[in-house]
């Protein structure tokens, strides 16, 4: 769990943010070139990867969460590594539907973090951890 817990309290700050940006900056992804696009992609396969390496746990509580986001952003990576023109395909309505996504799942983790860490803060009669 606390595995869990540090991963989530890394990934969910970071999802919120890119979210909340991309959202405000929605307008500047329609024209983006193929190759930002495959820079990103092989940037989000290693962030994804890493996450899968670091935590493929598969349980049927929170910590599933964390193992999921890595698998969505290792293979979020390949499309836009294999496929990065799709990007312009993509129309705002549906960016920004998944960009919510993004921001909901940033929300959990963060909350799931904050609540497993004050939880093993009570255990431990206080004691910082």
């Amino acid at each position: 769990m606390r595995d869990s817990r540090g991963i989530a309290g890394l990934i969910g700050p970071v999802l919120v943010a890119v979210a909340a940006s991309e959202a405000l900056n929605i307008r500047i992804f329609a024209g983006m070139p193929a190759a930002f696009v495959y820079l990103n992609g092989t940037v989000l396969f290693v962030a994804g990867f890493a996450i899968i390496r670091a935590h493929n746990v598969w349980t049927w509580r929170w910590p599933v969460a964390v193992t999921l986001t890595g698998w969505l952003a290792a293979a979020m990576g390949l499309v836009r590594m294999f496929v990065p023109e799709a990007q312009r395909m993509v129309q705002i309505p549906v960016a920004l539907t998944a960009t919510f996504v993004v921001f909901a799942l940033g929300s959990f983790l963060m909350l799931k973090a904050n609540i497993a860490a004050d939880a093993d803060r009570g255990r431990m009669g206080g004691a910082q951890g």
